[in-house]
């Protein structure tokens, strides 16, 4: 795992020290080392930090092939390459070093863009081919890890954060639209913007190609959920969990090979306890597991996560998160994710992920993934119960979601009920997730402290049609079952532009820490793209082949448990650190605060004990949110 840096300049005015000063901004994501490469015409820089973890010694970057007409730099992890390096070796090709990362220097001489559907992996990365005179820049299919770009004064710039782009020059300014439609989601939903202005992603399975004459982005991979009558339904429940369970030991037992210890981060979910069983069923005990720990019972799994560790024989190591403790660590935590946030999970990952790094780990497993492609989450059932047919009479749907919502008290999406006709997404899909309704009753609450300039700029914009526009509807929605539709959905949305960003990279490599996520495999993907609903929920029981599947490798309570997602608490009472810390942040920087009403913020802020029970989570999420913007503000000078 390593920060990199592109600047390509076709007039060849490359400057060191801009490289120099843009790739010092990432030194947290690689301490190891830091190396910079211009091409002799100075139209192209390349930036790398290190983080060493294969090839300890010789893994160095940047990247060139033997005659030197390809340069790159990678960020993350390659899998199985040591066969595809033997391959490559009895092509004649000649390598420098033992990582896993210069095997698509080669293997882009071997086969240009389609090595693409090669790479088994999290990466991001930048070639030059000077033969071809292009670059090339490409993302991994799901997005675990970021690739930033924009242009600037003629010249294309790239960075694995977007405070390195800033660094090179790159105006500091707010993209007001971008933070309108993140009001309506809660942060930015879209595939390529960001909430900076000028500054764009790679879409998560894409590849730039740019020259002097232009640059064009590619779609090299997507879900490709089956259509409706396609599904492999000809499998029965034993093979397809044996295929199940064969795809997932591979995915974790690639994603071990490193040359430093490997840990496991540990919930009290499915999810990372399967890995944790798993990882123990080829290692034996002694297996260092990571697990966060809350004040407030509610909220708290280190107990269920205990009992796990020591089913396994592995060493637990819990990271206990206060109050004062999130408060502390909130304004680091929003300068490492360059987004707004909606709870304070992300700033409770950032602390764990310190723990990970000051016990002397650079590598966890973490169980990312599972709820995308296997409906983990309570409110795809919801869906499944709402939209699709053989559930019984009306009164019986009734009483299964009254029964869906005691058992899953945490999951706001079910808390929705609310009719939603006149939206783009119900027009052009016939129905709304359930998990987007909740966004859009919950966005009223931000939306009403707008500013009257920014809502009458944007009053006409629809933001979900905005976001629709941003997929290809047609060809990866139209026909499919309603439970893939949603899943496509939230793993384009909140999959890339959240959990595996907020909740991941940037809070892990925050700290040096490299997360890798078996669960992300795509030739696991690719698999449960294809198996039936009924694999996926039965009886109303979520993610139903990995439970058979993990079910001897973990104990009866996960086995037996409901899905608890990941929330942290937040601040309930107005006397609490974390609402104090809130509430004195956000009124230092009001006179500053751009997008909202100041005051209508300061009125919400004097005033919030009087907001009913009913209406607390969606003012605390707004009140997330207006601290996000604050922080990331103050950090980084936004105009």
């Amino acid at each position: 795992m390593c920060g990199i840096f592109g600047h390509y300049c076709d007039v060849g005015n490359v400057e060191m020290e801009t490289l120099e000063k843009a790739t010092a901004t990432l030194f947290h994501r690689g301490p190891d080392g830091r190396r910079i490469w211009i091409s002799e015409d100075r139209k192209v820089g390349l930036g790398h930090t290190r983080l060493s973890i294969i090839d300890l010694e010789g893994g160095n970057q940047p990247l060139e092939n033997e005659d030197g007409r390809v340069h790159a730099v990678v960020n993350g992890e390659i899998y199985d390459f040591e066969r595809i390096r033997g391959e490559l070796q009895a092509k004649g090709h000649r390598f420098k070093t033992a990582s896993d990362s210069e095997i698509l220097i080669h293997l882009y001489e071997e086969k240009g863009l389609d090595a693409l559907q090669e790479l088994r992996g999290e990466y991001a990365f930048i070639i030059w081919d000077s033969k071809n005179e292009r670059l090339i820049a490409a993302r991994d299919r799901f997005g675990v890890k970021p690739l930033y770009y924009s242009f600037h004064q003629g010249a294309l710039f790239l960075a694995s954060e977007i405070k390195a782009l800033l660094a090179a020059g790159v105006p500091a300014q707010w993209d007001e639209e971008s933070f309108y439609i993140s009001c309506h989601f809660g942060f930015t939903p879209m595939q390529e913007r960001s909430l900076i202005k000028g500054v764009f992603q790679i879409p998560p399975g894409h590849v730039m190609v740019a020259t002097k004459y232009q640059h064009r982005i590619y779609r090299y991979w997507d879900f490709n959920y089956p259509l409706k009558e396609m599904h492999n339904n000809r499998l029965g429940d034993e093979e397809a969990i044996e295929m199940f369970r064969n795809y997932f030991e591979e995915a974790v037992k690639l994603r071990l090979r490193a040359d430093v210890p490997v840990g496991v981060y540990l919930s009290g979910g499915l999810d990372s306890c399967s890995i944790l069983g798993t990882v123990a069923k080829f290692r034996g005990s002694g297996i260092k597991a990571f697990t966060i720990g809350f004040e407030e019972a509610l909220y708290d799994e280190s107990a269920i996560a205990k009992e796990m560790a020591e089913f396994t024989g592995a060493e637990f190591s819990p990271c206990y998160v206060t109050q004062q403790s999130l408060a502390d660590n909130f304004v680091a935590s929003i300068r490492h994710c360059e987004n707004v946030i909606p709870n304070p999970n992300s700033v409770a990952k950032f602390m764990l992920s310190k723990l990970v790094r000051d016990s002397g780990y650079k590598v966890v497993l973490t169980g990312e993934g599972s709820d995308e492609i296997l409906a983990g989450y309570s409110h795809f059932r919801q869906d499944l119960l709402l939209y699709t047919e053989d559930h019984g009479s009306q009164n019986s749907i009734q009483d299964s979601l009254k029964e869906l919502k005691r058992k899953n008290f945490f999951s706001l999406d079910l808390s929705s009920n609310e009719v939603i006709d006149d939206n783009a997404i119900n027009r052009r899909l016939g129905y709304v997730p359930s998990w987007i309704k909740l966004r859009i009753t919950s966005s009223n609450k931000p939306k009403s402290l707008l500013s009257n300039q920014m809502k009458a700029k944007y009053s006409e914009l629809d933001a979900y049609s905005t976001f629709l526009d941003d997929l290809d509807v047609k060809n990866q929605l139209h026909g499919r079952h309603i439970l893939n539709q949603s899943l496509y959905l939230w793993s384009k949305m909140l999959l890339p532009n959240y959990l595996l960003s907020s909740l991941g990279d940037r809070m892990e490599m925050a700290h040096s820490v490299e997360g890798r996520v078996p669960f992300l495999d795509h030739e696991l993907v690719q698999f449960a793209t294809t198996l039936p609903i009924s694999l996926k929920i039965r009886n109303m029981t979520e993610k139903f082949i990995l439970r058979e599947a993990a079910h001897p490798v973990i104990t009866n309570t996960i086995y037996e448990r409901q899905k608890h997602p990941f929330v942290a608490p937040s601040a309930k009472k107005t006397e609490e650190p974390l609402f104090i810390f809130f509430r004195e942040y956000i009124s230092d920087y009001l006179h500053e605060l751009p997008f909202f009403d100041k005051q209508k913020v300061a009125e919400l802020l004097a005033t919030i004990e009087d907001v009913p029970s009913q209406e607390r989570e969606e003012t605390d999420a707004t009140i997330m949110m207006l601290a996000s913007i604050t922080a990331l503000q103050e950090q980084f000078g936004l105009r």
